[in-house]
């Protein structure tokens, strides 16, 4: 699980392992130690980060708002990492 980012306590990260077919590019985000119900973060082909699945209580709304605005400042990197590692990159929109 390559860590991307990190922002305090708050890791962004891919799976290792992301699925076969390959779901559209995003990133997982936890408070501490990242786990199966992170919340999920679609990157869209503008660069604009949206909320997906928000599983993590241990995220308020305030964080998560700030968190969906850094990860949108790093989307560029972000891209670039998927390619990296997957190869291959589709988008959610």
């Amino acid at each position: 699980m390559p860590q991307l980012l990190r922002f305090g306590a708050y890791r962004v990260y891919f799976w290792s392992n992301e699925g076969m077919p390959l779901e559209p590019i995003h990133v997982h985000v936890a408070n501490g130690i990242p786990r199966p119900n992170a919340t999920k973060i679609w990157i869209t082909q503008t660069g604009r980060a949206l909320l997906a699945d928000h599983n993590d209580k241990r995220i308020n709304a305030n964080v998560l708002a700030h968190l969906l605005e850094m990860i949108e400042a790093q989307s560029d990197d972000i891209i670039h990492a998927w390619l990296e590692r997957f190869g291959t990159i589709e988008y959610y929109c």
